[in-house]
């Protein structure tokens, strides 16, 4: 199975429990939505398990607004013998649809993991 980038890994849309004092949604929710959704095509490319090792760049661009429909991109941009680094994007739906404002995106690494929770090899892409 594999994931076409085109498409977003999640779409949600965050509840009143996720704001901040400033009236925006918090970061840490944000990243975890990042995680999950990057965690997700990691799995898909290495075939199974997989442990983030790293979030190698991170920016916030502009903030979440309650209401805002979050649809989360990801793709693995290279694959090392046992890692991966998954390039992620966010983008928020605002106004029904009628506006979109990209909010965040970032660079995580995963390791491909075996049962024992230790790296193991990640297969070359098949063409």
């Amino acid at each position: 199975m594999t994931h076409d980038p085109k498409n977003p890994v999640l779409r949600v849309v965050p509840g009143p429990s996720d704001i901040n004092a400033n009236g925006h949604i918090f970061g840490g929710w944000v990243l975890s939505q990042m995680d999950i959704a990057a965690g997700i095509v990691a799995r898909l490319r290495s075939g199974g398990p997989v442990a983030t090792v790293a979030i190698d760049r991170m920016e916030f661009i502009a903030p979440i607004h309650l209401r805002d429909l979050i649809s989360v991109y990801a793709e693995v941009e290279s694959v090392g013998r046992t890692s991966m680094k998954v390039r992620i994007e966010v983008m928020a739906w605002r106004d029904s649809g009628s506006v979109h404002v990209k909010v965040t995106e970032g660079l995580f690494t995963f390791v491909a993991i075996d049962e024992e929770a230790r790296p193991r090899p990640v297969e070359p892409q098949s063409k």
